[in-house]
C-alpha cells in the first residue's frame, strides 16, 4: 500500500465540530440532571407516602362509614378522620373494634354512671335527662339490658344517633366498650364535600 493511500484514509475520518461536541455535552448534562431530579422526586414521594401511612395508622386513622346507625350526624359512605386519643368526653363520636369490624357510636356514659332510657327513647344519666340535639328521632330501639343500667368499670356506654336501627350498648351482643377496643375519636369529615368539616 502506497503512502498516498494512507494519507487519503486518514483524511476520510472526520473530526466532529466543536458545536456538535458542545451539544452532546449539553445533552449528557441534561440527562444526568433529569435522572437526579427523578431519583430525588421518587425518594420524596416514597418518604411522604410512608409518613402518611404511619400517621394514618398510628395517630389519625381514616375511616369510611357503612350503614345508617349514625345518621343524621354521619351518613353511609362518609370518609372521616379519627384521632387516637384516650381523652374522651361525653358526646364524642368514637370508633371501636367489635368482632373484627370497626363500629362508630356516640359516647354517652362513663364507668359507674347509671343509664336509663324510657319507652320514648329519652336518655337519662344519673337521673339527669341528656340533651341530645344530634338525635333527630328518639327510640328505645333494640334494648335487652335491664334498665337503669350501671356502666361497668373501665368501660363506656355508647349509642348510635339513629336509635331505631342502631345496635349498640343497649344490646348485650355489643355491650359497653373497653378502652382497649377504642380506635379513636372522629374529628373531621373529608368526603363528600357537602359534609366537609368537623364532626359534631
Amino acid at each position: 500500500m502506497s503512502d498516498n493511500n494512507i494519507v487519503k484514509k486518514k483524511d476520510a475520518v472526520k473530526r466532529p465540530a466543536i458545536s456538535d461536541l458542545q451539544g452532546e455535552l449539553k445533552h449528557e448534562r441534561y440527562k444526568t440532571r433529569y435522572f437526579r431530579v427523578l431519583r430525588s422526586t421518587i425518594f420524596t414521594l416514597i418518604t411522604v407516602g410512608a409518613a402518611a401511612i404511619l400517621v394514618a395508622t398510628l395517630w389519625m386513622p381514616v375511616l369510611q362509614m357503612y350503614g345508617t346507625s349514625m345518621t343524621p350526624s354521619l351518613e353511609d359512605g362518609d370518609i372521616v378522620i379519627s384521632h387516637k386519643s384516650r381523652n374522651l368526653q361525653q358526646g364524642d363520636i368514637v370508633a371501636f373494634y367489635y368482632n373484627n369490624r370497626i363500629l362508630v357510636k356516640r359516647y354517652i356514659a362513663s364507668a359507674g354512671d347509671w343509664v336509663d332510657i324510657d319507652e320514648e327513647g329519652n336518655v337519662s344519666i344519673n337521673n339527669v335527662p341528656l340533651d341530645e340535639s344530634y338525635v333527630s328521632e328518639k327510640a328505645l330501639g333494640e334494648c335487652d339490658i335491664e334498665l337503669p343500667y350501671q356502666v361497668p368499670e373501665d368501660r363506656i356506654f355508647v349509642l348510635g344517633d339513629h336509635r331505631s336501627v342502631s345496635i349498640d350498648s343497649r344490646s348485650k351482643s355489643v355491650g359497653c366498650v373497653s378502652e382497649d377496643q377504642i380506635v379513636g375519636k372522629l374529628v373531621f369529615c373529608v368526603w363528600p364535600l357537602r359534609n366537609f368539616g368537623f364532626v359534631k
